[in-house]
């Protein structure tokens, strides 16, 4: 299996050095390229073509938030993990805006940023769950709404574990708490998705906060 191809993208040579040296750790990632700034990142990223993106937020010449949404424009497959800290949270509403797929902090364990990592190369979203509560609250403060009904309404097993799904549990994480099997969370969580009509997980969370049903 080809390992997953990594741009990192952080002005703090420091920071990439040190994320270089954890995720190569990891045999199936490797990092191709690194910028130093978002224009950087724009023209490593064509070149590159990497898997997935580690984007800084506050950078010099062009921010992660703008180089997330240039590249996405040029690139709408790209896969951007967010990597940020507790007083970025308005990049991160901005970022959800421009199509990153994940959010992390700065001082997420190497192992959580591995699997963040695979979880975003295989299609899926991954959302911190400190930083997923602030989206919900956020999301819940600028559109208050009433619930909605759906086509076909989720039933309390699919509530439940969409409420958890939208606080930035794991399926793993999420069938520990119901003690269910994580494969039945995993046919869970695609029976919700189906049903809220989205792709994946932040949509989901988003989308089940609009309707009034977490």
């Amino acid at each position: 299996m080809q390992p997953i191809k990594l741009l990192l993208v952080d002005d703090q040579r420091l920071m990439r050095d040190g994320l270089r040296t954890l995720l190569e750790l990891e045999s199936d990632l490797r990092v191709v390229a690194e910028a130093e700034n978002g224009r950087q990142a724009l023209n490593a990223y064509a070149q590159y073509r990497p898997d997935v993106v580690l984007m800084d937020i506050r950078m010099p010449e062009m921010d992660g938030v703008e180089a997330t949404r240039r590249i996405l424009a040029e690139h709408p497959q790209a896969k951007i993990i967010i990597l940020t800290t507790f007083d970025d949270d308005e990049y991160v509403f901005e970022g959800l805006r421009a199509g990153a797929l994940g959010y992390l902090l700065k001082d997420v364990s190497s192992e959580e940023l591995a699997q963040a990592i695979r979880t975003v190369a295989a299609g899926g979203a991954l959302i911190e769950p400190s930083i997923a509560r602030k989206v919900l609250a956020e999301f819940s403060r600028l559109r208050p709404t009433k619930p909605t009904s759906l086509p076909e309404p989720l039933s309390a097993r699919e509530r439940e574990i969409l409420s958890l799904l939208a606080q930035g549990l794991s399926n793993r994480q999420i069938a520990a708490r119901l003690h269910l099997a994580e494969g039945t969370v995993k046919n869970y969580v695609s029976t919700i998705l189906q049903k809220l009509g989205v792709t994946d997980r932040t949509q989901a969370a988003l989308k089940g906060r609009e309707l009034g049903l977490v």
